[in-house]
């Protein structure tokens, strides 16, 4: 049972990265440039629309990852059968391609959203993280890309997770890090 309600746990994340200072993001994130706002997958949909209540102004860019999930299907639905084919005993790597492979991801959709709204002097602002379940793409690899690391603003991301004592479980299912980040609870 949560203890704050989502509007209160929304304004508290806006208060911490307006009153951080310097590195303090970096320090509480393990050298991290993220904020993970941990909320029970129940209360989900709360969350999302107290980001869209709270957090759509000049100072922050919502990227749905439900949505770029659904681009990135439609854009390469006409190669998604061959390469479903080839990658049989590698279906993840449909959506992050091997770090020496070129060529079109899911991942890289990601990195490219978080880097234009960085770009454009905006906090970008992850939901609908459910989205990577089985995409082989995980927190912790968005949160260390050198586009978040690098930047001056730092990465929000909404994660419908629950704890299993001191572990994070993505979607009550699959355990989670919690490195590169501070984390905000709504517990």
């Amino acid at each position: 049972m949560s203890l704050q309600n989502p509007d209160q746990v929304i304004f508290d994340t806006k208060q911490f990265i307006n009153t951080a200072k310097g590195s303090e993001i970096t320090q509480k994130a393990n050298g991290g440039n993220s904020i993970l706002i941990v909320c029970n997958p129940a209360k989900e949909l709360e969350f999302i629309k107290s980001i869209y209540a709270n957090m759509n102004d000049e100072n922050y860019n919502i990227i749905d990852l439900n949505s770029l999930l659904v681009q990135f299907v439609e854009d390469n639905r006409s190669n998604l059968p061959t390469l479903f084919e080839l990658r049989q005993s590698s279906l993840p790597h449909i959506f992050k391609l091997p770090d020496h492979e070129v060529g079109n991801d899911l991942f890289r959709t990601i990195i490219e959203a978080i880097k234009n709204s960085f770009d454009d002097g905006k906090i970008p602002v992850l939901i609908n993280t459910g989205a990577l379940y089985g995409s082989g793409i995980e927190n912790i690899h968005i949160m260390e890309h050198e586009v978040v690391m690098k930047s001056s603003l730092p990465l929000i991301v909404l994660y419908p997770a629950t704890y299993d004592g001191e572990n994070l479980l993505f979607l009550s299912k699959r355990p989670a890090s919690k490195y590169r980040c501070h984390i905000i609870n709504d517990y």
